[in-house]
């Protein structure tokens, strides 16, 4: 396929682009020339090549597809209730072993509604009842099967903070009841799964020797985060909270994400001093908890000037999938700059999972995800035209 005609916001590093490209337009009048499921080249209509299947974009701003680092799509499934609900396992705080490709349903038709509004890759896992919740995977929105859909999976492994693991197992007259005991088994849980490590290191290193360890499912699903192969995606609103996660992080050598960070603008110097990456969201609901009381829409500006890299995520269905551009559309209203917002939804959030070499930007090389908008993506009556993943059009508004 060929998109010619087309003015491109490739959100690519400006390192790699020309110096004299204005803002965050690629190419004014550029082409995308796509060989298979990926990008071959792109570049100005001066140089377009010649190709059988043309997509004439006529002008329109062309993007790459939107990322969002955090949902729950497919796990509690669009109007179904308890049958569909398939995000908690709330039977027991520590469940690392649990994988949201197991529960997603790949039909639900949040996926269609992401493709309609340009959300091309989700990142979706279970939600925040445990203090260790499971295994996120990052999607394609579009596929006949999880399995055709899958990125990366695992791309991350999600533990909760706060008030979630709290409530919910103080309830079954279970720990943890305090953020202590949330903390203390979290670290328990990482110090076992050390041990379990280093005893199946020796076993390996002189197996006539040493006794084979007994196989620990969820011990084994935590050895690729204590060895900084896997994202720990931290569920934390409060200040308090983000503090105890960074201070863990920091014990074990972690490679981490804030998620939610409702209160991150308020350590925000302590946020860009730790060099941790965030992802903010739900933005577009009410303060239905405590939690929430210091939740502003003014956080992904004030964030995003102190120079922390910034990704904004839906939490589908607290905020429907197809509202993460509005999500963004909102933040830049409340003062966060547009070329930010748009990295919160593409390139920042395939950083925030660790699949940038993928998606997140129109490069030569990465996935051919594209979405070719009516207008200029933050008026409020732009539209998706067009939605191709994998270099296959998806979703066709006209």
């Amino acid at each position: 396929m060929l998109i010619i005609n087309a003015r491109i916001i490739s959100m690519a590093d400006r390192t790699k682009q020309r110096e004299d490209l204005t803002n965050i337009a690629a190419f004014e009048n550029g082409y995308i020339h796509i060989e298979g499921s990926i990008i071959k080249e792109m570049g100005s209509m001066a140089n377009c090549p010649n190709d059988t299947d043309i997509l004439d974009a006529k002008g329109r701003y062309v993007l790459p597809g939107f990322v969002d680092a955090h949902t729950h799509i497919g796990l509690f499934e669009d109007s179904v209730g308890f049958e569909g609900d398939d995000g908690n396992e709330a039977i027991d705080p520590v469940t690392p072993q649990l994988r949201a490709i197991d529960g997603i349903y790949h039909a639900d038709r949040a996926f269609d509604e992401a493709r309609q509004w340009g959300v091309t890759t989700v990142v979706c896992g279970p939600g925040s009842s445990n203090v260790i919740c499971g295994q996120f995977a990052a999607l394609k929105t579009w596929g006949r099967s999880v399995d055709e859909m899958i990125i990366k999976q695992p791309c991350a492994l999600k533990v909760a903070f706060g008030e979630n693991p709290k409530s919910v197992h103080n309830d079954k007259n279970r720990m943890p009841s305090t953020r202590m005991t949330t903390a203390a088994i979290l670290r328990e849980q990482l110090y076992k799964a050390k041990e379990y490590m280093d005893n199946w290191g020796e076993y390996r290193k002189n197996p006539d020797e040493k006794d084979k360890p007994e196989f620990d499912i969820r011990l084994e699903a935590l050895i690729p985060v204590l060895k900084r192969e896997l994202i720990m995606k931290v569920h934390a609103h409060r200040a308090d909270d983000i503090l105890t996660a960074l201070r863990i992080a920091e014990e074990f050598n972690l490679d981490i994400t804030i998620d939610h960070c409702t209160e991150g603008h308020m350590i925000a110097d302590i946020l860009k001093q730790k060099n941790v990456k965030v992802i903010l969201g739900p933005l577009l609901t009410d303060r239905s908890k405590i939690e929430l009381r210091n939740q502003s829409i003014e956080a992904p500006g004030i964030l995003s000037k102190e120079g922390i890299p910034v990704a904004i995520m839906t939490d589908h269905p607290a905020v429907p999938i197809q509202h993460l551009l509005l999500s963004a559309s909102v933040a830049v209203r409340e003062g966060m700059e547009e070329e930010d917002a748009l990295k919160a939804i593409t390139i920042n959030a395939a950083k925030a999972a660790g699949i940038d070499d993928r998606v997140g930007s129109l490069e030569p090389g990465k996935d051919a995800d594209i979405v070719i908008f009516s207008g200029y993506p933050f008026d409020y009556k732009t539209k998706v035209d067009i939605t191709i993943i994998n270099g296959k059009v998806v979703y066709r508004r006209l």
